[in-house]
């Protein structure tokens, strides 16, 4: 019997999403977030995550979802995306969740708003499915270069 895999589930809307456990460091409140002049629209700024700036990735917005105010529930999972830490910030987390691999399924081309590139499979946990999310493809690491590890970016960070 293959071993079960795990994730950090939260929502977006009214949506489940995943990523391996593996790559999630820690899972924060919404600290202050210094915006970044000229960057992408999904790029909701920059944090000092303990002296390291690390960029923070609205996904709502990365996924062309509508807006949503920050709640108290709102949350930003720390993520290693190739070496690089990469805010995503979330409406809620949930829980680690044990999935068996044949409960996940390879994605449909139309499940969601979400864009299927973004996507690695889709694990059926009774009546519901959870978007399982491949955090190389939400940002591309030309994108991380550009945003969040560029002297650049530390220097516009330092000096807000």
């Amino acid at each position: 019997m293959a071993k079960n895999l795990q994730f950090v589930v939260f929502s977006i809307g009214k949506e489940l999403y995943g990523v391996g456990i593996e790559a999630v460091q820690e899972i924060v409140r919404v600290p202050e977030i210094t915006e970044v002049p000229d960057a992408p629209v999904f790029l909701e700024g920059v944090i000092n995550l303990r002296g390291k700036i690390v960029p923070v990735i609205d996904l709502r917005k990365r996924f062309r979802l509508q807006g949503r105010e920050k709640t108290k529930s709102t949350r930003v999972l720390i993520a290693d995306n190739a070496g690089s830490l990469v805010g995503l910030l979330v409406d809620t987390v949930s829980e680690v969740l044990k999935i068996q691999p044949e409960a996940i399924e390879e994605p449909p081309q139309m499940i969601s708003a979400v864009g299927v590139e973004y996507i690695t499979g889709v694990a059926k946990m009774g009546a519901g499915l959870i978007i399982i999310l491949d955090l190389k493809h939400v940002l591309s690491l030309e994108e991380i270069s550009k945003i969040g590890n560029s002297p650049e970016a530390g220097v516009a960070a330092r000096a807000a």
